[in-house]
Order: structure tokens, then C-alpha cells, then sequence
């Protein structure tokens, strides 16, 4: 039995898709990240969590 992982959402409670951008006003995450996140392992989520510090910097 796989136990669940340690690595929380970064979700924030802001759930609205940017049109423009296509991210989340929230947590910066696609609605592919969005759904798929549940079922990701802790290394895919990692490397989403990477991805969202890069979009965080170039956002300002």
C-alpha cells in the first residue's frame, strides 16, 4: 500500500484560470497541473513546484 504523499498542494482557495496566460490567479498551476495533481508522484509534484517558482519570478 502506497502511503499518501507529504507533498501538499499549493493550492491557495483563488481558483480562476487567467485566460490569457492560461494559469490559475491562485497557485500559478494549468488545469492539466490543476487535475492531474491528485495522481502525480512526489517527483512529478516537484517538478510542477519547480515550475511554479519559475512562473512566480517572471510574473513580476
Amino acid at each position: 500500500m502506497e502511503l499518501e504523499s507529504r507533498i501538499t498542494s499549493p493550492c491557495t482557495g483563488v481558483c480562476r484560470i487567467d485566460q490569457e496566460s492560461g494559469f490559475c490567479a491562485g497557485c500559478l498551476r494549468t488545469i492539466a497541473e490543476i487535475r492531474a495533481w491528485r495522481s502525480m508522484g512526489d517527483k512529478e509534484k516537484l517538478q510542477v513546484l519547480q515550475l511554479l517558482n519559475v512562473r512566480q519570478v517572471s510574473k513580476h
